[in-house]
C-alpha cells in the first residue's frame, strides 16, 4: 500500500507544483482580490479535472464546498462578500439543465426498454444488405439522428449490441463499423439543443451571463433546432470521411461474433486468441483435490470451474452458485472452461476422470442455456478501480472471466485478471449463463456486446406508448413556450405511467454521476461571471488576437474548447469557456451568443484521443488502440473546426 501511495503522489506531484505556481504567479497580475481567488480555484478544476486526481464528479463536488465555505472564510481572504451567495450555490440541481437531463435518460431508456432497438437492426441490415459502404452511412445517420435526442454516449451504448449484431450477420468487421458509429454518436449531439449535455446547459449559462451584461447587449437564448444547420452539416462531413477514407484509417481486427458452438470458439480465437473450451470431470476418491478451494487451483492451473453437482444434489451454476471458497468432494462433477491443454495437465494432477462429452451438464450448460459472451466495462460503471476478486464477481454477476481485453492486448486465465482494476473500455471474455447476460444487459455496470443468444422478452407491446410520449415531449419543445425540462419530463413521466419503465428502472437509467458533475460545476460558472474573472481573462486574450479577423478569433474560442475537452469533461470545459467566449465577443463587438455557441458545440470536438465517454466505450469491442484514435480522429478534428467556423459565418 505504501508503494501504491507512493506513486500516485510521483504521478501527480510535479503538475501540482506548475499549477500552485502559475496560481501564485497569476495573482499578482489579476487586478482584484476576488478574481485571483477564481483564478486559482479554475486551475485547482483544471488540474483536477486533467490529471484524474479523483472522479469528475467528486472533483466537481469538491470545487461547489468550497465555493460554499467562502461564505465563512471571505473577510480572511481579503474579500467584501463570498465568492458565491449561499443562496445560489445549490441552484444548479434545481436547474432547467440538469432536469432536462434526466428526463432525456430516461426517455431513452424507456425507447430501449420496447426492443425497439432490435428493429433498427432488423432494418438496417434489409436496406444496407452486407456492404459495408453502405451499412456505414445508414449506421450513422440512424444513430446520429437518435444521438441528437438523448445523451451521446447513451445512444452509442444503445448501438453497440445492434452494431454487433449487424457485424455478425453482413460479415463486416465490428472495427470498420464502430468507429464511425461512435463518432458520429457524438457529431448527432451537435444537431439539437438536447443532444449534449453541454448544449442542454447553454441556455442556462446564456441567462447567467445576462445578469452581468447591460440591457443593450442581453442575449437570446436559442431554440431545439437552432444548431440543426451546423450539426447537421457535421454528421454529413463525418459519414462522408469515413465513406471516402474509410478503408484507410480504420483497422480490420476483428470478425463476425457468435455465442454458439465451434464459430463462437473460432470467433474467440480469431480475436482475443482465446481456445477454451468446456470440459466435464469428476473428482475421484482418492484425488487430492478432495479438501480445497477454488481459489487454489483455478489461476495456477488456468481453469475456470463454472458449475458442480454432488450425487442427489441440484447442479449450481449461475449468480450466487459458486465462488472462490466453493469447497471440493469426493464425486464432485465439475464443469471446467480451460484450454485442452491446461485441462489435461489438471487432470493429470489431481487424478480426475475426464469424461468424453457432457453429461451432467448437458442441460444446464448447453448451447441454449450458456455460453462465452463479451461484456464492457462503460465510463459510468461503478466497478472502475474495482478487481473481479473485489466484487466476487463469479458469485455476484454469475459470470467466469477467462480474459481482459485492454488496449489491443488479450490478458488470459493465469496471468491474475481476477486481481486486475478495471478500467473504462475494458473488454471482458466471460462463460455466463443467458439468464445471468441478459440480467446484465439491465446493469449499468456492463454494456453486452454479445447480442446472438436466447434471452426474456423485453416489452415490444410497450413499444406505441413509447412512441406516443416520445412524440409528446417533442412536440411540446416544438410547438409550445414551455419550459424545456417540463416538456422532456412529460414525456418521461408518461413512459413510468403507460408501464414502458418501472420508477425503478427509470431511477437506474439516470447517469447520477453526470448530474452531480453539471449541478456542482454551475456555481463556478456564476463566480467566474460575476467576480469579473470572465471579463478580465477575456481582454488578456483580445490582448493577443484582437487585431485579427472575427473568424481567427472563433477558431481560437473552437480551439480552445477542443483542448479542454480532451483534458476534462464536455460539461467543465463550456461552464470555464462559456464566460469567457462571451465577454471575448462584447470586446471585438461580435455577437456573444454565437460565440457561447461555438464553445458548445466544439466541446464535442473529442476524437483524438479516447477520452471521451463514446470512444472509450467502444475502444475494447472495436480492438482500437490509441494510435487508431489519434489517426482517425486527427482529420476529423480539422475537418470539425473547419465546418463549424465556416458555417458559423454563413449563417450569422
Amino acid at each position: 500500500m505504501p508503494n501504491v501511495i507512493s506513486d500516485k503522489v510521483k504521478k501527480h506531484l510535479v503538475p501540482a507544483i506548475i499549477f500552485i505556481a502559475v496560481a501564485i504567479f497569476l495573482a499578482f497580475k489579476v487586478p482584484t482580490v476576488a478574481i485571483a481567488w477564481v483564478t486559482a480555484i479554475l486551475l485547482l478544476t483544471i488540474y483536477l479535472f486533467a490529471f484524474e486526481v479523483v472522479d469528475v464528479d467528486i472533483a466537481a463536488l469538491s470545487i461547489m464546498v468550497l465555493l460554499g465555505l467562502t461564505s465563512l472564510f471571505f473577510p480572511v481572504m481579503g474579500l467584501d462578500k463570498p465568492l458565491v451567495d449561499s443562496k445560489d450555490l445549490f441552484d444548479g440541481f434545481a436547474s432547467n439543465a440538469v432536469m432536462s437531463i434526466i428526463a432525456v435518460m430516461i426517455i431513452g431508456a424507456g425507447l430501449d426498454k420496447t426492443g425497439i432497438m432490435t428493429k433498427v437492426a432488423g432494418f438496417i441490415l434489409n436496406v444496407g444488405g452486407t456492404s459495408e459502404k453502405r451499412i456505414i452511412p445508414i449506421v450513422s445517420s440512424t444513430v446520429a439522428f437518435i444521438s441528437s435526442f438523448m445523451q451521446n454516449v447513451g445512444a452509442a451504448a444503445l448501438f453497440l449490441p445492434v452494431v454487433s449484431r449487424i457485424s455478425a450477420r453482413s460479415g463486416v468487421p465490428m472495427s470498420r463499423l464502430l468507429m464511425p458509429m461512435g463518432f458520429c454518436a457524438i457529431l448527432g449531439g451537435t444537431m439539437t439543443m438536447v443532444g449534449s449535455s453541454p448544449l442542454i446547459l447553454l441556455n442556462d449559462l446564456i441567462l447567467t451571463s445576462n445578469t452581468a451584461l447591460p440591457a443593450n447587449q442581453q442575449m437570446e437564448t436559442w431554440s431545439l433546432f437552432s444548431v440543426t444547420p451546423i450539426g447537421l452539416p457535421l454528421v454529413l462531413a463525418g459519414i462522408i470521411y469515413f465513406v471516402l477514407a474509410g478503408r484507410y484509417v480504420l483497422p480490420s481486427s476483428k470478425e463476425e461474433s457468435s455465442t454458439t458452438g465451434s464459430d463462437a470458439m473460432k470467433y474467440f480465437h480469431d480475436v482475443y486468441g482465446i481456445d477454451y473450451e468446456l470440459f466435464e470431470v469428476v473428482i475421484t476418491d482418492n484425488s487430492d483435490l478432495i479438501g480445497m478451494k477454488l481459489d487454489e487451483v483455478e489461476t495456477k492451473y488456468q481453469v475456470r470451474i463454472i458449475a458442480t453437482k454432488l450425487p442427489g444434489q441440484e447442479t449450481r451454476v449461475g449468480p450466487g452458485a459458486l465462488d472462490r471458497d466453493t469447497g471440493l468432494k469426493a464425486g464432485m462433477v465439475l464443469g471446467v472452461v480451460a484450454e485442452p491443454k491446461n485441462l489435461d495437465h489438471f487432470v493429470e494432477k489431481y487424478n480426475l476422470k475426464k469424461r468424453d462429452e457432457l453429461r451432467t451438464f448437458f442441460e444446464a450448460l448447453a448451447n441454449t442455456k450458456a455460453g462465452i459472451a463479451e461484456v464492457v466495462i462503460p465510463p459510468s460503471s461503478k466497478l472502475i478501480g474495482k478487481s473481479a476478486r473485489d466484487v466476487w464477481m463469479r458469485k455476484r454477476y454469475g459470470i467466469a472471466m477467462v480474459g481482459l481485453h485492454r488496449d489491443g492486448k488479450t490478458m488470459r486465465e493465469g496471468e491474475d485478471i481476477r486481481n486486475i482494476p478495471f478500467h473504462s473500455g475494458d473488454t471482458l471474455v466471460v462463460h455466463t449463463t443467458w439468464e445471468a447476460l441478459a440480467r446484465l444487459e439491465k446493469d449499468k455496470n456492463f454494456v453486452v456486446i454479445t447480442t446472438e443468444y436466447p434471452r426474456e422478452e423485453l416489452r415490444p407491446k410497450k413499444v406505441l406508448w413509447a412512441g406516443l410520449f416520445f412524440a409528446i415531449a417533442l412536440s411540446m419543445v416544438l410547438f409550445t413556450d414551455i419550459r424545456l425540462s417540463i416538456a422532456l419530463l412529460t414525456g418521461a413521466v408518461g413512459m413510468i405511467l403507460s408501464g414502458v419503465l418501472k420508477i425503478d428502472e427509470a431511477y437506474e437509467a439516470v447517469s447520477w454521476k453526470t448530474v452531480f458533475l453539471l449541478a456542482s460545476l454551475i456555481p463556478l460558472g456564476l463566480a467566474v461571471e460575476q467576480t469579473g474573472t470572465a471579463k478580465w481573462i477575456a481582454e488578456q486574450t483580445l490582448s493577443v488576437v484582437g487585431d485579427m479577423p472575427i473568424w481567427v478569433i472563433q477558431l481560437s474560442v473552437a480551439a480552445l474548447a477542443t483542448f479542454f475537452t480532451l483534458v476534462m469533461s464536455n460539461v467543465g470545459a463550456t461552464v470555464l469557456l462559456v464566460p469567457l467566449a462571451v465577454n471575448i465577443a462584447i470586446g471585438v463587438g461580435a455577437n456573444p451568443a454565437v460565440f457561447a455557441l461555438i464553445v458548445a458545440i466544439a466541446t464535442s470536438n473529442s476524437f483524438l484521443i479516447p477520452t471521451h465517454q463514446v470512444n472509450a466505450l467502444i475502444m475494447g469491442p472495436g480492438g482500437y488502440r490509441v494510435p487508431d484514435y489519434i489517426r482517425a480522429g486527427g482529420i476529423m478534428t480539422f475537418l470539425f473546426l473547419v465546418i463549424l467556423i465556416s458555417v458559423i459565418n454563413l449563417l450569422y
